[in-house]
């Protein structure tokens, strides 16, 4: 092989390890939510600088309760607050193992695809046979007709 980015082995019993702790988080996560994209244009953005601000609002709401309609829930406030800070340190980890994840599908797939492409070279050039004849079928499917160039996918 031209290129092997990745070299990854998972055993069965790490793959069973791996879906019971994927159930877990599932489980014990199951009050996150998912929002359309019409849903996260329409919110209003906490960024560093506006967080500063809320968590001060929130101190200054609840020495002055008084000042609030019945409608409003300081404890709410406080709850959303607390679970932003229980949550945010296993947020970005999950967010960069799913990064790792996706740059590692990406790498597994460009390798199995640069294999592919050598080894229908290898197979061209060694002549004809069955075998070649159904690479070479599957291969107009993916490149089009002559794929690019009139001899089937580049040569990359």
């Amino acid at each position: 092989m031209s290129q092997n980015l990745v070299s990854l082995s998972v055993s069965d019993e790490a793959m069973k390890e791996i879906e019971a702790a994927l159930a877990s988080l599932e489980k014990h996560l199951d009050g996150l939510i998912s929002l359309s994209v019409a849903e996260r244009g329409e919110l209003v953005k906490m960024g560093p600088k506006s967080e500063t601000f809320a968590r001060k609002a929130h101190d200054v709401l609840v020495q002055s309760p008084d000042i609030l309609p019945r409608s409003f829930s300081v404890e709410e406030f406080g709850a959303d607050n607390r679970a932003l800070d229980q949550l945010r340190p296993v947020f970005l980890r999950i967010t960069a193992l799913a990064g790792r994840a996706e740059d590692t599908e990406m790498a597994l797939g460009s390798d199995i695809m640069n294999a592919a492409l050598d080894g229908y070279r290898f197979a061209k050039s060694a002549g004809k046979g069955t075998a070649l004849d159904e690479l070479r079928a599957h291969a107009a499917v993916r490149f089009g007709k002559g794929g690019r160039g009139a001899g089937g996918p580049a040569a990359s």
